[in-house]
């Protein structure tokens, strides 16, 4: 089935009360006076109720409104469905942003999973104070019951929060009402939306819930969707117990280069697997599995101090360095970059910095005309800091600096030709230092964040 446009006749006002009810009372809660609002807009019909009402309300709450349609480019309509959500919020007089995205593939995600991060990526760079989503009972519901599927623990089973802090922060104010209720409000005000064949396909989980299960369960139980919703708040609640609980744990365990080891000794089982979850979402990482995360603990808690620990987990890696246990970005591939005297030189693990200076760093006469390049450790490397020291091993020298075992690995050295200049963080080479008074680079190594 292809994309298509839709008008019914009106409808008795209820609808129209229900819905504005809901967004007014979400923007009193969440949205400042002059806020600018940005709605999620796919143009099917949950976005277009939720525009319509934000553009009914607007100029009441003082809010500045806004759109963003975020073009998958999956479907053969997409460009035609850009194209209606341009139309409608030019009738409306909103600002409207599309973003384009280039859906690749990813190795264990599903076409699904790739867009809808990618969609949310966009969305959380929106330039609002708040992006509003349509998603309402129904979706919370299939939400609750795609996570049960998973077999997932209660911060999964509370589904979708009405608030999601940002920045930008997330807005879900129609939680509260039904797939129905919002059709009505699209019919009651002459609204136009397209339909997403995708909708129909069964072979998305969703779908499949939707269109094979969801009916049956609305049949034999009259309640559905509010009975799952009232799960979800009550998961919602057991899940806010066990993040205190955590916080608890984690008192005086959890510092900026890691979480203490030892804390998740001293807990029992159920604790240190709380707690260990805590702080994986803490640093912005899903949750694993059950096995994975025994296996994360069996791991973390049984192997010797001076075993080297690599667990990688959702584009990222854990390690354990004195004590800690620190999330981390993966090893990156071996490098070497000629540097033409950039004062910025982004690298896999960083960026190298270079400051002009005097009498100290390396001296800009001693590298001046030759092969300057910026090289990943390969091993054996040795270098001599001062007339009174020995030429020692930069590994010995990075140890002893107390420098984790991947910070070495990401850390670039600086060559002349073929002669080792500067470790960053360590120190010169004696034959490279700049002399009192003379011109000299300040090198300075900046370590990235995970991505």
């Amino acid at each position: 089935m292809g994309s298509s446009r839709n008008s019914r006749p009106a409808e008795p006002p209820e609808p129209i009360a229900s819905v504005t009810a809901a967004l007014a009372a979400s923007l009193a809660a969440h949205a400042n006076p002059g806020a600018r609002i940005a709605v999620a807009l796919s143009g099917g019909i949950d976005s277009m109720a939720l525009l319509d009402a934000a553009c009914e309300l607007a100029p009441g709450h003082r809010i500045e409104l806004s759109a963003i349609h975020v073009h998958h480019g999956i479907s053969p309509h997409a460009d035609t469905w850009a194209a209606f959500c341009a139309e409608q919020c030019a009738a409306r007089g909103v600002a409207l942003a599309i973003h384009r995205l280039a859906i690749g593939n990813a190795r264990g995600a599903s076409l699904e999973a790739r867009a809808r991060k990618l969609r949310y990526e966009r969305l959380r760079g929106a330039n609002a104070d708040l992006v509003a989503l349509a998603h309402h009972a129904d979706d919370q519901a299939e939400t609750l019951l795609l996570q049960l599927m998973r077999g997932a623990g209660p911060h999964g089973l509370a589904a979708m929060p009405a608030f999601t802090p940002g920045p930008p922060p997330l807005l879900r104010p129609l939680l509260g009402l039904t797939r129905a209720s919002l059709a009505a409000y699209a019919r009651a005000r002459h609204l136009s939306w397209i339909d997403d064949e995708s909708n129909a396909e069964p072979r998305y989980a969703r779908n499949f819930l939707r269109h094979e299960v969801v009916p049956r369960l609305r049949q034999r139980f009259p309640g559905y969707p509010a009975t799952l919703l009232r799960a979800a708040r009550h998961q919602a609640q057991a899940a806010a117990l066990l993040d205190e609980l955590a916080g608890l744990d984690a008192a005086g365990a959890v510092a900026p280069e890691g979480l203490a080891r030892e804390r998740l000794a001293e807990l029992s089982a159920a604790r240190a697997g709380n707690l260990l979850r805590w702080y994986l979402r803490r640093e912005g990482l899903r949750a694993p599995s059950e096995a994975r995360l025994n296996e994360m603990l069996r791991q973390l808690l049984e192997a010797g101090n001076d075993a080297r620990i690599r667990i990688a987990q959702d584009g990222a890696e854990l390690g354990r360095h004195r004590g800690l246990i620190a999330v981390h970005a993966p090893a990156g591939a071996a490098f070497a970059r000629v540097w033409s005297g950039e004062r910025e030189v982004a690298l896999p693990g960083g960026v190298l910095a270079f400051e002009p200076t005097r009498g100290a760093g390396v001296a800009a006469a001693k590298v001046s005309g030759t092969s300057v390049t910026l090289r990943s450790r390969g091993g054996g490397e040795r270098i001599r800091l001062a007339a009174d020291r020995p030429r020692r091993a930069v590994k010995k020298l990075l140890q002893e600096a107390h420098m984790p075992a991947w910070e070495r690995q990401a850390l670039p050295l600086v060559w002349s030709e073929d002669e080792l200049v500067a470790v960053p963080g360590i120190g010169v080479a004696l034959d490279y230092q700049a002399a009192p008074g003379e011109s000299g680079w300040r090198i300075e190594w900046r370590p990235g964040r995970r991505g």
